[in-house]
């Protein structure tokens, strides 16, 4: 029998504990055992510790008319015209009306393009001039160096980023890792633009993309060294285990983000897989040989993640159907082969023959000199593809310089085309840009005067470029 005292205290006690769950909104009382609270999906680390301070330069309404314009998108306008402002496209058309106070240019028997996209550079990470000092593009320490970034080794003074603009019109670029690695680190996309950091190039929001590389470099870098690998199977089985081990690291950390508790170690290389599972970061990769871009292909599938472009992909030609199965890019020279075995096969009517088969096709550089020529490039790709019977029109051909790269960067929403509401990246060419005797006369980054071929001031200078032989040349 209970006394009376006793379910006094009994009731007492009751009532406080009720007074305690109400207080917490009926949450359960914490104990020792109980777990951190979730972070939410995504939200375990931060994923863009170096964000993009990028903003763009000043710039008035302009009206370029009286010109012959490629959209970029495979559309031509004869004796057009094109009016931008406030960083964006406005109006492309026939005939556009011009704005109180905007600049108003004459633009007859010219052209007029948007930016050319370069998927492949190492501007910055292996500068111009290039000596051992600057040389930051390859950090051939290890098979497998996912954590290294190529944004940290940018070199914003690089002279080459003002040629890149002032000879080849290139307005945009990826800077990837090298390949001497099968997970060769982070690229990041960047507008061409003078800046005194990596991060005031930075393109806002353009996803990071992955390089991998296949086929001689890593077996021959890391087969040197009597390490794994050091044949073809050796790189599958090195990403084949890699790829395990980051979809074990992204189901730990997707788990935590969901219910809670202790978080996961931090592993750097990992995080950039875990992006790449989840979507968040592209996969371009380095790959020459038909059957071993199919056989990536596979292991794509394996684990679940998406091959975004190929690049070199000197026999794409080969495979041009499963390309397009895959929705995966190809990136190619127009005529550089055969300077290795796995470059042997390639031909110039690659890019023509990937473009028939209804691929996605762009040019590439992979080079600081061949950065400036891009649009000659695709002149050459054009002709080998009409010597052999593929008539591509010139405005459809300027897509592999524009909103193909755009499109397998993820930016195509923003730029890679002369669309209203996309960023106003223009080139005005002082004759048909498919001509060796045509250069750039005026480019615009974000609707900024950046170069102009009459204006000796606005001729792109770095400071390390100052008081330099050849300041400013733009030969």
């Amino acid at each position: 029998m209970w006394s009376t005292s006793a379910r006094l205290i009994r009731a007492s006690i009751w009532g406080a504990a009720v007074l305690s769950l109400a207080a917490c909104g009926n949450e359960p009382p914490k104990t020792a055992s109980s777990k951190a609270p979730a972070p939410g999906m995504g939200k375990g680390y931060s994923h863009d510790p170096y964000p993009s301070t990028y903003r763009p330069y000043p710039g008035v309404p302009t009206v370029v008319r009286g010109v012959t314009i490629y959209d970029g998108e495979g559309g031509r306008i004869d004796n057009g015209a094109v009016l931008f402002a406030d960083g964006k496209i406005v109006a492309v058309g026939q005939s556009v009306d011009a704005p109180a106070g905007a600049t108003v240019i004459d633009g007859t028997g010219k052209w007029v393009t948007p930016g050319i996209i370069d998927i492949h550079s190492h501007l910055g990470d292996y500068p111009s001039p290039g000596i051992a000092a600057l040389s930051d593009g390859n950090e051939a320490t290890s098979p497998v160096t996912a954590d290294v970034w190529a944004e940290h080794s940018v070199w914003p003074q690089d002279p080459g980023f003002g040629r890149a603009l002032a000879n080849g019109g290139v307005t945009t670029l990826q800077i990837l890792p090298g390949s001497a690695n099968l997970f060769g680190g982070r690229s990041v996309v960047v507008k061409n633009v003078y800046a005194r950091t990596m991060q005031a190039m930075k393109f806002p929001g353009a996803p990071y993309g992955l390089k991998m590389a296949c086929g001689e470099n890593p077996k021959r870098v890391y087969g040197g060294k009597q390490r794994q690998p050091s044949t073809r199977m050796g790189n599958i089985a090195v990403d084949r285990a890699t790829w395990a081990r980051a979809a074990e690291y992204k189901r730990k950390w997707d788990k935590y983000e969901k219910d809670g508790g202790d978080p996961p170690t931090r592993d750097i290389a990992l995080d950039t897989l875990r992006g790449v599972l989840s979507g968040e970061i592209l996969v371009q990769n380095h790959c020459y040989r038909a059957d071993e871009m199919a056989v990536v292909m596979d292991m794509a599938k394996e684990f679940g993640y998406h091959v975004a472009a190929f690049h070199h992909a000197v026999e794409a030609y080969k495979i041009a159907d499963l390309l397009k199965a895959n929705d995966t890019c190809a990136a190619v020279w127009a005529d550089w082969y055969g300077f290795k075995m796995e470059s042997y096969d390639g031909i110039p009517e690659n890019l023509a023959i990937l473009h028939k088969a209804g691929a996605c096709a762009m040019i590439h550089s992979d080079d600081e000199n061949g950065i400036q020529r891009l649009n000659q490039e695709v002149a050459k790709a054009l002709a080998a593809g009409r010597h052999a019977g593929i008539q591509v029109p010139d405005e459809v051909a300027w897509k592999w310089l524009a909103i193909n790269p755009a499109r397998a960067l993820g930016i195509a929403d923003r730029t890679g085309s002369l669309k209203p509401g996309k960023m106003a990246d223009v080139v005005l060419w002082n004759g048909n840009p498919l001509s060796v005797y045509t250069r750039p006369e005026k480019v615009w980054v974000d609707g900024a005067l950046l170069y102009d071929a009459d204006n000796p001031k606005l001729r792109p200078v770095s400071d390390f470029e100052l008081g330099q032989p050849g300041e400013g040349d733009v030969k």
